[in-house]
C-alpha cells in the first residue's frame, strides 16, 4: 500500500513500480481526502479524518478516502458468487446485486448495473485519461469507476474495488 506522498516522491521508474506493486492512489496534489476538486459536494454520511481512520482499515482508508485502488485478483469479493447485496465498507449502503454481478476478467468485481439510488459519478481525468469515478452517493466513499465495454443489458462495467465494499448474502 502506498500513500500519494509515496508515489508523488517516487520518480521515474520507481514510481511506475510503486503503481504497479500496490494499491494505486490517484496522481493528484492535494489533500489526502477527497481532493479538494470535489469539496463541494455534501454527504449524508460525514466523519471526520480521524474518524474515518478509526472506522476503515488502512487498506479501505486508502481506497475509500484517498481513491486508491487495490491490485487485480487480491479481492475475495471478485470470486463471491452467492445471492446478495455489496455495500459501501464506509457507510453500508447497499450498492449493487449480486444479479448484476458478472466475470469481466479485469481483476476487481465488476457489475452492469447499481442498485437505484446508490452510487453517484464524476469526472476522474488522473493518470492522462479521463474515466468517470464511481463513488457511493451517501458517504462519498471512492468506490471504482464504470466503463462502456460491460454486457447487455446495459453495456456497463462497475469495475469496483472489493475492499470498498462488503458482501451480505441472502439469509437462507
Amino acid at each position: 500500500m502506498f500513500t500519494r506522498r509515496q508515489i508523488l516522491v517516487a520518480s521515474g521508474g520507481l514510481g511506475v513500480a510503486a503503481l504497479v506493486a500496490g494499491v494505486l492512489p490517484k496522481l493528484s496534489p492535494g489533500a489526502a481526502l477527497i481532493d479538494q476538486a470535489h469539496a463541494d459536494e455534501v454527504f449524508e454520511v460525514t466523519h471526520s479524518d480521524s474518524e474515518w481512520r478509526a472506522r476503515l482499515s488502512d487498506e479501505q482508508y486508502a481506497i475509500l478516502r484517498e481513491e486508491g485502488t487495490e491490485r487485480a485478483y487480491t479481492s475475495p469479493l471478485n470470486n463471491e458468487h452467492r445471492s446478495g447485496t455489496f455495500a459501501c465498507a464506509g457507510c453500508d449502503l447497499v450498492l449493487f446485486s449480486s444479479a448484476t454481478k458478472f466475470d469481466s476478467r479485469t481483476g476487481w468485481p465488476s457489475f452492469w448495473a447499481p442498485l437505484e439510488h446508490a452510487v453517484a459519478t464524476r469526472q476522474d481525468r488522473s493518470f492522462g485519461m479521463s474515466r468517470n469515478e464511481v463513488h457511493c452517493r451517501r458517504c462519498g466513499g471512492h468506490l471504482g469507476h464504470v466503463f462502456d465495454d460491460g454486457p447487455k443489458p446495459t453495456g456497463l462495467r462497475y469495475c469496483m474495488n472489493g475492499l470498498a465494499m462488503t458482501f451480505k448474502p441472502v439469509a437462507a
